[in-house]
């Protein structure tokens, strides 16, 4: 069942309230690591970053299988999931929400230099172009009006037709904006992945 557009607003603001460490990051941390040297050194460790940063690759790992479950059929080897495209489409989101808290987790909030910096704000784009996208998209299937727009007021009767346009034309028109965007942040993010995981092994 696809989640109702007030199920997406509470995750809208449960996103909202993940992301809130990362803007204040910058005056806590350093009050951590004076304050509580010992706790903010394990922190930072290794095992607590491997043992993170594994949890949030396996989050990226089941995020896959929506597409694996959507194109997976036209494969040369084919995959096939139990259950249907809606539901893999709900778990897709509730688990992108559960991915922005294992991140929270495995960088304390800390933002990140350099590489790990634009890795993260990509991440951040690739959770919210599918959650934005998401709400717009159900708020306006939810919707009792047939047709949206704005018309002016000196406009006649027979061009208002001009101004307005069908919820079905609405709904495809801004799928094809959030979800390109969200398609194309995904491929970014999965290369960057790859580096991020390189550059902490090979730093160590």
């Amino acid at each position: 069942m696809k989640p109702k557009f007030s199920t997406l607003i509470i995750l809208t603001l449960l996103a909202a309230i993940l992301l809130a460490p990362f803007v204040f990051s910058p005056y806590y941390l350093p009050n951590l690591r004076d304050r509580a040297f010992e706790l903010h050194l394990i922190l930072q460790g290794e095992i607590y970053k491997q043992i993170t940063g594994y949890s949030s690759l396996l989050f990226v790992f089941l995020e896959m299988l929506l597409m694996a479950r959507k194109r997976g059929r036209s494969w040369l080897i084919k995959i096939k999931l139990p259950g249907s495209l809606q539901f893999w489409r709900s778990l897709h989101i509730f688990l992108g929400i559960a991915l922005l808290g294992t991140t929270l987790i495995h960088t304390i909030g800390s933002r990140g230099l350099n590489f790990n910096a634009i890795f993260l704000w990509v991440f951040f784009g690739v959770t919210l172009s599918a959650l934005v996208g998401a709400v717009a998209e159900t708020g306006v299937l939810e919707s009792s009006r047939r047709y949206f727009g704005w018309i002016p007021q000196d406009t006649k009767e027979v061009h208002k037709s001009r101004f307005l346009i069908s919820k079905a034309a609405l709904i495809r028109n801004m799928r094809a904006w959030w979800l390109n965007t969200h398609i194309f942040l995904v491929a970014v993010f999965c290369v960057m992945l790859v580096f991020h995981i390189f550059l902490a092994y090979y730093y160590q």
